[in-house]
């Protein structure tokens, strides 16, 4: 699976906490930092590093919608 490969867990993990705290643009702003990061250290520029650390900020997004619907209903 694409998502177990190089350091991609880590990517989706760390933006778990970015997406609930900020937003997805914000998870996305992170994620192509990294990659230039990594493009200007000698690696290479992967956008499924990209992917992963969007799906990370979706599940964050989630997180913090839930808990602003709870929040909301008590």
């Amino acid at each position: 699976m694409w998502l177990k490969e190089s350091n991609r867990m880590k990517h989706f993990a760390y933006a778990i906490p970015c997406g609930f705290v900020g937003t997805e643009l914000f998870v996305l702003g992170l994620a192509i930092g990294m990659e230039f990061k990594d493009k200007t250290y000698g690696g290479r520029f992967d956008w499924l590093d990209i992917a992963a650390t969007l799906l990370g900020g979706i599940i964050g997004q989630l997180l913090q919608v839930g808990l602003i619907m709870a929040l909301y209903n008590i």
